[in-house]
């Protein structure tokens, strides 16, 4: 009661919505930049079973956005060091590691048996096999994705426009800027995951309004937040 006070204190909330949070499983694809503020956030909120899936290990470019990492960190698995500093912020929550990728052969069998899915993924061949694999298994999940000083996030749910019916197909293998090359902003990943995070704990909670046939498109240079409406595409092949 003492640590989850202020979540019970709001409105929509209340002891029945953090019930409903420890009970919660979500599986969160990628704990970099994105990741690791929705991780933060998550456990912090109270969710008591996540899901940490990378593939990765910390080097040292991560560490200025990457918040869940630090420098004794480098060259370890991101899921490993993830997931001592989510146990050590809370202790009871229950943690599966996958440290290995997604693939079009595992993915079903992995995201199915949870509730949630937050993408926070640096590349789009695995954000579009997250949102084909949630419509198919009727999964709800959050798309983020950030670069220089902007960023998005939208949520899926089924029956609404996914992914693909905004972005058709991937586009293709070096027609797009990377960060690598034109940079990131620490503080952008941290806004557009901490929207993530909240999304999860609305969805959770039946709590407020959630980002369903929008996207919502942020520029930190100006701090101008757009709303862009999105609907169901018919020609959609993933939703037909």
């Amino acid at each position: 009661m003492d640590r989850f006070s202020r979540n019970i204190l709001i409105e929509g909330i209340g002891k029945a919505g953090q019930q409903k949070l420890k009970n919660a499983n979500v599986l969160i694809i990628g704990a970099g930049g994105l990741g690791s503020p929705v991780l933060f956030y998550l456990a912090a909120a109270g969710i008591g079973h996540l899901g940490i899936m990378d593939y990765d290990q910390v080097d040292m470019t991560n560490l200025q956005r990457q918040i869940l990492h630090q420098t004794c960190d480098l060259g370890r698995s991101k899921v490993v060091s993830a997931t001592e500093k989510l146990k050590a912020l809370y202790p009871e929550l229950i943690i599966q590691g996958y440290e290995y990728r997604l693939t079009a052969e595992n993915a079903e069998e992995i995201i199915r048996p949870y509730d949630f899915v937050v993408e926070c993924c640096d590349n789009y061949d695995a954000k579009f096999l997250i949102n084909d694999t949630c419509v198919r298994t009727g999964t709800p999940f959050s798309h983020g994705a950030v670069l220089s000083m902007q960023g998005e996030v939208s949520t899926y749910l089924p029956g609404n426009a996914c992914y693909r019916c905004i972005f058709g197909e991937a586009p293709a293998k070096g027609t797009m800027p990377t960060s690598a090359e034109v940079g990131i902003l620490g503080s952008i990943a941290g806004i557009a995951g901490s929207i993530q995070a909240t999304e999860v704990i609305k969805y959770i909670t039946g709590t407020g309004t959630l980002l369903t046939n929008r996207l919502l498109v942020f520029n930190g240079r100006t701090m101008q937040f757009t709303n862009l409406k999105t609907e169901k595409n018919s020609t959609c092949l993933c939703c037909q």
